[in-house]
């Protein structure tokens, strides 16, 4: 049989990340900074929850737009927090992660053809997802800014065919984000080009030096154009349980049921139940997660930076993207050297956009101990060299 693959699937790169680390899978004593995955365990009131779910029997579908509890207690609390109204009934999506309200959102709005801002470096996700929903991603480089989107830089990507911006902050994998002022200052240039925003909040319960600000606030003619993702992966961790959810207007909710009952039909109705749980009881530990992250962060900045690497401090998430350039190593050259050398693997730049030779991506989702070791072994390796 001939051309049994589209073309479009079989001319898509595979993710950087995933590409790299399938090296490293096999080798022994290998300390990795590369998953971006919390290594706290879910709170055990949340796990004890889903095993109490089974005991009662939550075995059945929910409702395609997932449990109506969870959709309310979603309502609640991004109102009491943010003062964000959505209608659990009408405004709200149970996703299966927000990797799945991502995918949802471009197939719902996209036409063929219609373009999509992306700020880069970018999650490796994004271009791709636009991409199979017939959209065409245009990225804008920030290294200049400091990783952050310019207004100025935002208003000259913009052209007759731009759909929409698509806006991750805190960022993966920078760990940039914006404060209310330079949100403020983007949106005039969204509402001048009559955008629409997929708003990637996920690690907006891990910002450190401020206080997270949903774009979706900033008044109402803002609100009606952005749909606000977030789900529990990161501040809660519950990557495993794969469940998010997504809000908007009525108009864009509806259509992304449309394609999400066809699909996934619901999100893991045990995990919707230690969703309801986490929001109910856990903020206590996402605050002390959010510390601890804080904390790893500092320790690790000042310890790349007193080895001569230039890194911009991140604000939230818990990566680090530090320039490796004075090494004289581009980015994959020296990933590939130091695990070879001294076993610490780390992900080249360039899967976040290839612009970005000159820098790696480090996870500090980690243990102290564990960062500790690993940047003892990078410190030597610079040595070495």
């Amino acid at each position: 049989m001939k051309n049994i693959i589209c073309k479009k699937v079989k001319e898509m790169a595979p993710s950087g990340i995933r590409v790299f680390f399938d090296i490293v899978l096999g080798m022994d004593d290998v300390i990795s900074l590369g998953v971006g995955e919390p290594d706290f365990d879910t709170p055990w009131k949340v796990r004890e929850s889903a095993i109490y779910s089974l005991e009662q029997g939550y075995t059945n579908y929910t409702s395609n737009k997932g449990l109506y509890k969870l959709r309310l207690y979603v309502s609640r609390h991004l109102k009491n927090k943010f003062g964000l109204d959505y209608d659990p009934d009408e405004e709200i999506l149970i996703t299966v992660g927000t990797s799945e309200g991502l995918d949802l959102s471009f197939r719902a709005i996209l036409e063929p053809q219609d373009e999509v801002i992306i700020p880069q470096p970018s999650y490796v996700s994004y271009g791709p997802v636009v991409d199979l929903a017939g959209g065409v991603p245009v990225f804008v480089d920030t290294e200049k800014s400091r990783f952050k989107l310019k207004p100025s830089d935002l208003d000259k990507a913009c052209t007759k065919k731009t759909k929409g911006l698509l806006l991750n902050y805190p960022s993966n994998p920078t760990g940039v984000s914006y404060t209310r002022k330079e949100l403020k200052e983007l949106s005039r240039i969204i509402l001048k080009h009559n955008l629409l925003v997929i708003s990637d909040e996920i690690y907006g319960e891990l910002t450190y030096d401020y206080k997270h600000t949903p774009l979706a606030t900033l008044g109402k003619s803002m609100k009606e154009r952005v749909i606000y993702l977030n789900g529990f992966s990161k501040a809660y961790a519950m990557t495993g349980w794969r469940v998010a959810f997504a809000c908007g207007s009525r108009e864009i909710i509806s259509a992304m049921t449309k394609i999400h009952q066809y699909t996934m039909l619901c999100a893991p109705t045990n995990s919707q139940v230690a969703a309801c749980e986490a929001l109910h009881s856990c903020a206590d530990s996402v605050v002390e997660m959010r510390k601890e992250y804080s904390r790893r962060r500092d320790f690790v900045v000042d310890r790349l930076k007193s080895m001569g690497l230039d890194c911009v401090k991140p604000e939230g998430a818990f990566y680090v993207f530090p320039s490796v350039k004075k090494t004289g190593l581009d980015a994959m050259e020296f990933a590939n050297k130091l695990l070879k050398k001294k076993k610490v693997a780390v992900v080249p730049g360039t899967a976040f956009g290839e612009k970005y030779q000159n820098n790696i991506r480090i996870s500090y989702s980690y243990s102290l101990d564990h960062l500790k070791e690993a940047l003892d072994r990078i410190e030597s390796f610079l040595k070495s060299r």
